[in-house]
């Protein structure tokens, strides 16, 4: 009874303290229906419910051990001291915030910093009686901390390592093997009563929790990728890196690393960038004009990949053959030298008289 009469006069004093519910005006919708407001409130009706239960067992407790209290008089009288003095604190810090001024809150739209300052006192004030209850409620019951005493030792006892201890393992003497002997018995080696680790069953419990999990989100919610889905989008990030590279290592070849091309594309565009600038001087077909016949076995400047390279990016100059590395890509010189290979020995017709060395 005294507990819900306690209740009930804190929570009259809580109502009528919040300007809402005092001026009983038009007021009052709008700040209850702040959900910050609503959040306070449900936090002090919980503190509450928690006062009136530690007030009962305080109560219980107070019976139980009167006699107690009467022995540690001295030690009782300190702890209602202080008790009451943390009460009392409480008591003035919720009167000094509840005189702050009234002003619109900065941080809330509709809570009032009056209410808000109320409703937050209200809570600091339950958490100090919750506190002191829990205090005097330790005391009561005699919960209090004792040093443990020293553990005697035992002469001839094994001392137990920490990996011992992990593993939950025991070392055991010859006389107390016999006790734990499984009775398997092989070569010689005979099986004791040693359970498997706690760390271990921990991690076999959690690989099966983590399977269920991942087979539900992978295979039946479809939540996350699979392994396979995974080694599918791994791939197909590999191959943009890969093009991404290609396209970047394309304009990083010279007469030093060019090799061959024998992608139809890239004879394609050779024969693109033949026809339209080197038709003039070694004709269509590379048959020979101004130019030497590219089509035969002789070259004036080397015929390997490198060589036709070389001469295409740098020109000869005496000879009036202009220089196309600031015409051409390295990539575009590659796949003209290459188209100027995949012609040898098309013996086209008209084709100037051999010039150079045989190759």
């Amino acid at each position: 009874m005294m507990n819900k009469q306690c209740i009930k006069l804190l929570a009259g004093s809580l109502l009528c303290s919040i300007p809402a519910f005092a001026e009983g005006g038009a007021n009052a919708p709008s700040e209850l229906s702040d959900p910050v407001a609503l959040v306070l409130l449900v936090v002090i009706g919980g503190l509450l419910l928690a006062i009136a239960v530690l007030g009962n067992a305080v109560m219980g407790a107070m019976d139980i051990f009167r006699e107690k209290m009467k022995k540690d008089a001295g030690k009782t009288l300190l702890v209602i001291g202080i008790v009451v003095t943390t009460l009392m604190s409480s008591s003035a810090f919720a009167q000094t915030s509840a005189t702050a001024p009234a002003a619109a809150n900065p941080y809330f739209s509709h809570l009032s910093q009056t209410s808000f300052y109320i409703l937050v006192s209200v809570i600091v004030l339950e958490l100090a009686v919750v506190i002191s209850l829990l205090f005097l409620l330790r005391f009561l019951v005699g919960i209090q901390r004792k040093r443990k005493p020293a553990k005697a030792v035992v002469p001839g006892k094994p001392k137990v390592s920490w990996m011992e201890k992990l593993n939950n393992t025991k070392t055991v003497d010859a006389a107390s093997e016999e006790n734990e002997d499984m009775g398997h018995n092989f070569d010689g080696i005979r099986e004791l009563n040693n359970p498997t680790p706690p760390w271990w069953k921990w991690g076999f419990a959690f690989t099966i929790c983590f399977g269920i999990v991942y087979f539900w989100r992978t295979e039946i919610s479809h939540s996350a990728p699979n392994q396979l889905e995974e080694l599918a989008a791994a791939e197909a990030k590999a191959a943009e890196s890969k093009a991404e590279y290609l396209k970047k290592a394309a304009n990083k070849i010279d007469e030093n690393n060019v090799t061959l091309l024998t992608d139809a594309g890239d004879i394609t565009a050779g024969q693109k960038m033949f026809i339209s600038n080197c038709a003039p001087c070694h004709g269509p077909q590379g048959q020979g004009v101004v130019g030497p016949n590219l089509t035969d076995d002789y070259w004036l400047h080397g015929g390997k990949i490198n060589e036709v390279f070389k001469t295409i990016k740098y020109g000869v100059a005496d000879k009036g053959m202009k220089s196309w590395q600031e015409d051409f890509s390295p990539k575009q010189l590659a796949q003209l030298a290459s188209f100027i290979k995949s012609i040898h020995g098309s013996n086209p017709p008209n084709g100037k008289e051999p010039q150079g060395q045989k190759e």
